[in-house]
């Protein structure tokens, strides 16, 4: 009688065992950590209350779109720091399209056409890459530079000013800012946006067969395209998301504000790639969450907001962020020596 051996990929698996294959698991084990501990230090200063929690989610909606989209890019092995001016160059744009004294044009129309404008500045950055072999880093930090000068010289040689402001009557009067600033069960639109947005780029990452060439091409690029796949198209692809995720959240801040200033979105390229980390992407690509990015964006934003019911200076806030990038670095690190192991 010949007995033969069950395979060991049909072997059942405890919960821990398929928790620890979730790239996401440190970051959710660092959010719990975080929201207890201002939970306790602030939670009778506000932290809790609805005000509180409405205003640390829409922050972390803000950032969560943009991080989103950058993890993707990242676990495709490519890094697009030019998110940040992007934010600010679309921001205008749009501002000016749709301004009384300028464009003057519809604000959907306005939108439309900022998004095209970044469209074609992501296949740029993407053409860059590709074509010259630099790494994004240094393609992206250049063109990051290039639009942050070019916003401030056109901004002022078209308006004299680097901000463009009155557009709330305009806003208050068209039908499609209600998308980008209304609400919906006491959410603003913003955190609305960044839970579709997660869970479109989550579903594409995870249930489809480019979710599956992201992975590829991060992970060992010439192996992927010897077995087919269209490398060079994934990544001018995500480098074209990123510029659309940026369009989005200038169009969500500038609905909001009414107006747009050239410094807009400063810094927001370091805060998506940060949240990506903790929320447990590689820098080196191949592996990675886009659920872990949301996370890691709410991490942020709880602490942003949380620094400021315990009373504690803002200018803290960077070292906080700073520890736990380190703190979600080495965390990550050891749950996924822990998952090889599981999968032997």
């Amino acid at each position: 009688m010949v007995v033969k051996a069950q395979d060991e990929r049909l072997q059942p698996m405890s919960l821990w065992q398929r928790l620890l294959l979730r790239p996401e698991l440190g970051s959710l084990a660092g959010l719990v950590v975080v929201f207890g501990f201002f939970a306790v230090v602030a939670g009778g200063s506000g932290f809790l209350t609805w005000a509180g929690t409405r205003n640390y989610l829409e922050v972390a909606a803000q950032l969560g779109i943009l991080a989103s989209a950058v993890a993707l890019l990242m676990i495709a092995g490519e890094f697009d720091l030019s998110v940040s001016s992007m934010i600010g160059v679309t921001a205008i744009s749009m501002a000016i399209l749709a301004h009384p004294s300028y464009g003057n044009l519809p604000l959907g129309l306005a939108v439309l056409l900022t998004l095209g404008f970044a469209l074609c500045i992501g296949y740029i950055n993407g053409y860059l890459v590709l074509r010259t072999g630099l790494p994004s880093f240094i393609v992206t930090l250049a063109m990051m530079f290039i639009l942050a000068g070019a916003n401030i010289g056109f901004t002022k040689l078209i308006t004299k000013l680097t901000i463009v402001s009155g557009l709330n009557d305009k806003i208050a009067a068209d039908p499609i800012a209600r998308l980008f600033t209304g609400e919906l069960l006491g959410l603003p639109a913003a955190v609305w946006w960044w839970i579709g947005v997660t869970l479109v780029l989550s579903f594409v990452l995870l249930r489809t067969p480019f979710g599956n060439w992201i992975f590829g091409a991060g992970g060992d690029a010439n192996a992927a395209r010897n077995v087919g796949v269209p490398v060079r198209r994934v990544k001018l692809t995500l480098f074209m998301l990123t510029a659309t995720a940026a369009t989005l959240l200038a169009a969500i801040q500038v609905m909001g504000l009414g107006s747009a200033n050239v410094l807009q979105g400063q810094g927001k390229e370091l805060e998506a790639i940060a949240a990506a980390v903790i929320g447990g992407c590689l820098l080196t690509g191949g592996y990675g969450s886009v659920i872990g990015a949301g996370i890691g964006a709410l991490i942020l934003a709880m602490v942003q907001q949380g620094i400021v019911y315990t009373n504690i200076d803002l200018d803290w806030f960077k070292v906080m962020v700073g520890g736990m990038i380190l703190g979600a670095v080495t965390l990550n690190n050891y749950l996924r020596k822990l998952s090889m192991q599981v999968r032997r």
